[in-house]
């Protein structure tokens, strides 16, 4: 409640408060930029037409009015217009005179006018813009016509200025005097564009014509088309395909007709493709940018492309294979991405020679066939551009190649980046592959590039066990991701129940958890001793297979399935050169007339050692024999002539003794000697020692 004497302030702050608080706008604004002029169409000219630059309040309304009156006249006809032009009628005013023009701008407050200009009715005249009737392009050239003539003014100067098509700055000429102008040393089949304004004598100059298209002529291609591979991260095992880019306007110089592709394979043979711009085949596709061959060139040593049109072609650019091979430890590689650019920078290596020709820095998505490019650069440049825009959580490997003189194309280093990057997704598999008492082994399987939606800097493993979690991290730089990726744990506890997850984590955060149990084994595991037991015993029944068959095979034949080392060996007589002499003297007709078979010094040779079973395997040998069995006078023929005639077989080893050797002529079951002699004779005695009958012959 107001106070006795202070109430008296009330009524003056509502008389003064709307003067304080809410100012009057006051007068607008004067227009500015007063400009006249008298268009003209193609048979006259009529009203003047003048316009103004107005500044009007935004909130009060404001009046435009356009005002004139002759020289040295004091009428003042007013036109009413809009806020920026308005026009003088052709009746208001003389063909031949000047007037005095003004605009006033007046709202609720008061009212202003614009500076005042003097023009002359016959020099604002404005003609309208010249036509272009014709142009050729070879030369490339183009024609006009004014109206200058019909409105009995003198023609005065034009302008031009033209561009290509896909350049907006345009090239001026000035005070062009002439109706034709001409461009020398036009780029070959590109589409030109003309604009032309002219002025009629004393007048104004006209505004500009619309645009003039006009396309050059053609001329045979230049330069080289840019190709490139694309292959996989592992050049060795991996199918590289051809890409090539549009030739730019100034290179192709034409319309380009198609690509000759001349593919040089590893055995020595080539094959050349030709691909049509107008009708690909199916061995190519195209993304208006772009060209890419999809056949594979896996056992292709180099390839070859030149673009051509109706008038030549450019010259070949060769492109060798890629050398698989290990990458340099220089130079290193940055990368600065985002969704709209990539940069990609790098130092010179300090082993680079001047061998190198040109840098060649090439991006492709993760997945196979998706989108990619490459820049080449000269071996002086260190940096390159790539425009976007870049998918979010999307891979791109980034390559450094270089290029020597002699076009050998090698890998220098490799980059992964990312515009955005994401959390990952989980690993697709982790299980146990080796479990012990204490320790156990994990793999599992990385996050595929196209869902890993971020660099993986490493994936965590923990373990839990009652309650006693421990984390583990795996460095990604100690992991082998094209082979599969492992991790032992050490120091548990024997029989112990376990649980243990993984998950890959990115600058974004860590993916889901994977898990899964296991348990450690109570006492070590020996099933890798069963194999070797059940070896041995196969080796142990085998063994006694084969003895058990030798014995009951027969005393007098050797058993295959026992080894040599087995058998005794002793002479063989069948080698001996005696029985062969009296072999040749008793088959030979009247020899036993010459003389007595004798042989004073007798030449021992060297026999043949056999081997026989031992007595330890041979149970006949226990055996005493009284006279000769039937199967032991007899004996196969063989092939050896000392053996023919040899009919006495020992039956401990199977061979003739030289005890119980006879002559051919004898019957073949008599025997040499009784069972006495053999008791009390040896064989080797029976041999070397004379006989009865050679010491009756020397006495």
């Amino acid at each position: 409640m107001a106070t006795p004497t202070t109430w008296w302030l009330l009524p003056v702050l509502l008389v003064t408060f709307p003067y304080c608080c809410c100012s009057s706008p006051g007068p607008p604004t004067p227009p500015s930029n007063l400009e006249c002029c008298r268009p003209c169409n193609q048979t006259h000219c009529s009203d003047i037409k003048c316009i103004w630059d107005p500044k009007p309040h935004p909130d009060i309304p404001t009046i435009y009015t356009l005002h004139w009156k002759p020289e040295n006249e004091e009428e003042e006809p007013v036109t009413y217009g809009n806020s920026s032009d308005g026009f003088i009628r052709r009746e208001n005013f003389e063909s031949h005179g000047e007037l005095r023009v003004w605009v006033q701008a007046q709202n609720q407050n008061s009212s202003v006018k614009s500076q005042e200009i003097v023009i002359h009715t016959q020099h604002i005249i404005k003609p309208p813009p010249p036509t272009i009737t014709s142009g050729d392009g070879d030369p490339l050239e183009i024609h006009w016509s004014t109206i200058c003539g019909k409105l009995e003014f003198n023609v005065g100067v034009c302008d031009i200025r033209y561009r290509t098509e896909n350049d907006q700055n345009w090239i001026w000429t000035d005070y062009n005097l002439s109706s034709s102008y001409g461009v020398t040393e036009p780029q070959p089949s590109t589409v030109y564009v003309f604009q032309v304004r002219c002025k009629c004598d004393p007048s104004l100059i006209s505004d500009w014509t619309p645009d003039f298209r006009i396309k050059s002529a053609e001329s045979s291609p230049v330069g080289e088309v840019d190709a490139w591979w694309d292959c996989g991260l592992l050049l060795s095992n991996s199918d590289c395909f051809l890409n090539w880019k549009n030739l730019s306007i100034s290179q192709a110089r034409g319309y380009i007709l198609g690509y000759e592709i001349t593919v040089f394979y590893i055995n020595g043979t080539k094959r050349l493709i030709n691909v049509s711009t107008d009708n690909p085949s199916s061995l190519c596709v195209y993304d208006e940018r772009k060209w890419r061959l999809i056949s594979s060139l896996k056992d292709v040593s180099s390839v070859s492309v030149s673009a051509y049109n109706a008038l030549g072609a450019t010259k070949p650019s060769h492109l060798s294979r890629q050398r698989p091979g290990k990458e340099a430890t220089e130079p290193k590689m940055y990368l600065d991405m985002n969704e709209k650019n990539l940069t990609v920078s790098w130092n010179p290596s300090s082993k680079v020679s001047d061998s190198i020709k040109q840098y060649v820095v090439q991006y492709k998505e993760c997945l196979p066939g998706s989108g990619s490019d490459w820049i080449k650069v000269d071996n002086k440049q260190t940096r390159v551009f790539f425009k976007g825009p870049f998918k979010k959580y999307t891979s791109y490997q980034v390559l450094l190649f270089a290029v020597s003189n002699l076009n050998e194309i090698s890998q220098l280093a490799t980059a992964t980046g990312y515009s955005v990057q994401g959390v990952p997704s989980k690993v697709p598999s982790f299980k146990v592959s080796d479990l012990g008492r204490t320790e156990v082994t994990l793999v599992w399987e990385p996050v595929p590039c196209s869902n890993q939606r971020g660099v993986i800097l490493y994936y965590e493993i923990g373990l839990n066990m009652q309650g006693d979690p421990k984390h583990i991290s795996v460095p990604v730089r100690n992991i082998n991701v094209t082979s599969g990726t492992t991790c032992k744990l050490k120091a548990l506890s024997p029989g112990q129940e376990y649980t243990v997850w993984i998950r890959a984590v990115t600058a974004a955060g860590p993916s889901e958890k994977v898990n899964t149990t296991f348990k450690t084994n109570h006492q070590e595991d020996y099933a890798f001793v069963a194999p070797i037991v059940v070896i041995v015993l196969l080796v142990i029944i085998i063994a006694l297979i084969s003895f058990i068959l030798c014995v009951f095979h027969g005393a007098r034949k050797e058993c295959p399935l026992l080894p040599q080392c087995l058998y005794e060996k002793v002479p063989d007589p069948s080698n001996s050169q005696i029985f062969k002499q009296m072999k040749r003297q008793i088959n030979e007709p009247l020899t036993w007339m010459r003389g007595p078979l004798y042989e004073p010094y007798p030449t021992i040779s060297v026999l043949e050692v056999v081997e026989i079973k031992s007595k330890v395997f041979d149970p006949d040998m226990m055996k005493k024999e009284n006279g000769c069995h039937l199967m032991d006078c007899q004996d196969d023929q063989q092939e050896d002539p000392t053996r023919e005639n040899s009919d006495s077989t020992d039956s401990r080893y199977g061979r003739k003794e030289y005890s119980k050797m006879v002559d051919s002529d004898e019957e073949r079951n008599d025997c040499w000697s009784s069972s006495e002699e053999e008791q009390s004779t040896s064989g080797y005695e029976k041999h070397f020692m004379p006989s009865p009958l050679e010491i009756m012959h020397e006495n």
